[in-house]
């Protein structure tokens, strides 16, 4: 298998590198019968190699790399189709506000108990008309203490993820919104001991959720986590059955991944995740070239 430059420059940014083996005894004799004289080796590690290694495609000691053990691309499965959502009964009314109206609003809100115990509001981050969001499930104590979602080691994991693909979530890095993602989670206050959301103050906190994707009108959404894809998809299924495939929230299409908190404890599970990027990837570059036809 020969690597593409894109494959390694995307290896390289999730710094990973790609061993050769070394070239056959006998070279003239390899060309004469085709065979190709260095084949890459992808093995995930969980300790980096040492320079005298001869494995090499290992995480950093902090586990916030990427490990990518499958690069190459696939056709994008075909879209599932899923119910409209709407917003929950009992649901904060965010409709046709704009992004300052939504900020104080949400900053202000105290629909549910989770505002009692909150130190600030997340409210999100990221470019306000990015092709590309990133919804997760709820703030954990950095993301309460800091005011942003996915900081600290999952914010670090997910920071790789995604400059693996180009993108990022600081608007200094590019201008071009087809390179930023806009963040947000599903719910806007830490639930108190990091415990899991209350199907009350999911409901509650939607219509924020809801007018961000409206203001953002994302071009692809990437789903992380169970609580995610609770609140948009209406499923109760594992993240490990909807994940693979393109499904839709009303009308954009919607990727189904891991969350990077969860894969910082399941590290086997980072290629799937790979996975993943890689569906998200090929679905936006399909319906650019769609539109570009048309």
């Amino acid at each position: 298998m020969v690597w593409s430059e894109r494959q390694r420059a995307m290896l390289e940014v999730m710094g990973l590198r790609v061993w050769s083996a070394p070239a056959a005894a006998e070279p003239d004799a390899a060309a004469a019968t085709g065979v190709d004289e260095a084949v890459p080796s992808v093995a995930p590690a969980r300790s980096p190699a040492r320079e005298d290694e001869s494995v090499s495609m290992a995480p950093a000691r902090d586990n916030v790399s990427m490990p990518a053990p499958v690069v190459s691309r696939r056709p994008t499965p075909a879209a599932q189709p899923t119910a409209v959502p709407v917003a929950a009964p009992g649901a904060v009314n965010a409709a046709g506000l704009d992004w300052p109206a939504l900020r104080e609003a949400v900053a202000s809100c105290t629909a549910c108990a989770l505002s009692d115990s909150r130190t600030q509001t997340v409210f999100g981050t990221g470019h306000p008309h990015a092709h590309w969001m990133i919804v997760g499930e709820a703030p954990g104590e950095a993301e309460d203490l800091s005011g942003e979602p996915f900081v600290g080691r999952s914010g670090q994991l997910l920071d790789n993820m995604l400059r693996a693909i180009g993108l990022s979530r600081h608007a200094g890095d590019t201008p071009d919104p087809a390179k930023q993602v806009f963040i947000a989670n599903t719910l806007k206050c830490r639930p108190p001991r990091n415990r899991n959301p209350l199907p009350d103050e999911l409901a509650r906190c939607e219509g924020f959720l809801i007018r961000q994707i409206e203001l953002v009108r994302p071009k692809i959404i990437l789903a992380m986590g169970s609580f995610a894809v609770q609140s948009l998809l209406r499923s109760s299924a594992p993240v490990g059955q909807l994940r693979g495939r393109v499904h839709r929230y009303q009308g954009v299409p919607l990727i189904v991944t891991y969350h990077p908190a969860y894969l910082l404890r399941q590290q086997t599970e980072k290629a799937r995740a790979w996975d993943d990027l890689c569906l998200a990837l090929d679905t936006v570059e399909a319906a650019g070239s769609i539109a570009a036809r048309g």
